[in-house]
């Protein structure tokens, strides 16, 4: 019998980004990936908005709906999966809710909750109950990235990463998250050096903030580089090592290569070559997080982190937004 799934929230992520697109083309929305996987079925949807919640049934033919969690009437461990895909300020009611339903695995968009304390809190509480708890940091499955990594930081093709600069925006929270994740699955755990520049572009309590981190393990520099949303949205992150960089670019959708050699013309000097570029697999993220929840699920594998890696991002950026929010209001004229 295939794994029943809940999710809490029809949006874009639910399944939105999917609604027009064709069944062939990798999946961007967690109902998208769902339906392309036979080991799951969509069981039931939670949304408020009669008009999404409808449009998110009809579409992906949901058979139990409701506008709230109580009018869902659910038993514990009714689900196997459950989903949370609501607005990040419902993320805590949602997964408090979610556990209580003792259900084999959740996968919540991230950030966990808004806040550190209540995140961390949540997610020491699915670890005592002994529930795994995956945030879908999407790249974290993204196949051709976790090869990466296995090469550059368990290998010697690549040598000792020497610094990395990753460029965002949309919200240290929001969108930072998702580059200190990437990062750390290069760089192992991290810290914070120092805190930058900060530009409001999307939210008032969630401004996008340039910082310097350090690797705990060797103290290189990853600079993390806040951009204005308002003027382009930018996801790249470029990591230098001894025998090279690695450079992802557009989101994960493209990745690019360049291999250092001593320059032919400067004796004593090492170059970089010409980039190599290859499409990146970031489409085929959401369905790999489904083949991972499948093995979460059946206990053959746990979620695409080890221990507390999947909330140290947020503790990163939640700190980074505390200290630039009151930069900010201190420099703002009474």
């Amino acid at each position: 019998m295939a794994y029943q799934v809940l999710i809490i929230g029809c949006g874009a992520i639910a399944g939105g980004y999917d609604h027009d697109r064709s069944p062939e083309d990798w999946p961007l929305s967690h109902a998208g990936a769902i339906a392309r996987d036979t080991r799951f079925a969509l069981a039931a949807c939670v949304d408020p908005d009669h008009a999404a919640r409808g449009a998110f049934v009809d579409r992906w033919t949901v058979p139990n709906w409701a506008g709230s969690l109580d009018g869902l009437d659910a038993e514990p461990g009714e689900y196997d999966l459950i989903v949370i895909a609501s607005p990040t300020e419902c993320h805590a009611e949602h997964l408090e809710w979610a556990l209580g339903q003792r259900p084999k695995a959740i996968l919540c968009e991230k950030p966990l909750a808004k806040g550190y304390e209540p995140a961390f809190r949540l997610f020491h509480e699915a670890a005592q109950l002994k529930i795994p708890l995956a945030i879908n940091y999407t790249r974290r499955w993204q196949p051709d990235i976790n090869d990466l990594v296995e090469r550059a930081r368990y290998g010697e093709e690549w040598g000792e990463l020497l610094s990395a600069v990753g460029t965002y925006s949309k919200g240290i929270v929001h969108n930072g998250s998702h580059m200190v994740d990437l990062m750390m699955m290069f760089a192992g755990p991290l810290e914070v050096h120092s805190v930058g520049p900060a530009v409001i572009d999307q939210w008032e309590d969630d401004p996008t903030v340039s910082a310097i981190l350090t690797a705990k393990d060797r103290g290189q520099p990853l600079h993390l580089v806040g951009s204005d949303s308002r003027a382009v949205t930018q996801f790249e992150l470029v990591l230098n090592y001894e025998f090279g960089e690695i450079a992802i670019r557009d989101g994960g959708m493209r990745i690019e290569i360049r291999r250092a050699a001593e320059d032919p013309v400067t004796a004593g000097y090492r170059r970089l070559g010409a980039p190599i570029s290859a499409p990146g697999r970031y489409p085929e993220a959401m369905s790999a997080a489904y083949d991972n929840m499948a093995g979460v699920i059946a206990r053959k594998a746990h979620p695409k982190w080890g221990d507390y890696n999947g909330i140290s991002a947020q503790a990163i950026c939640e700190q980074i937004r505390l200290i630039a929010l009151e930069t900010l209001t201190k420099d703002t004229p009474e």
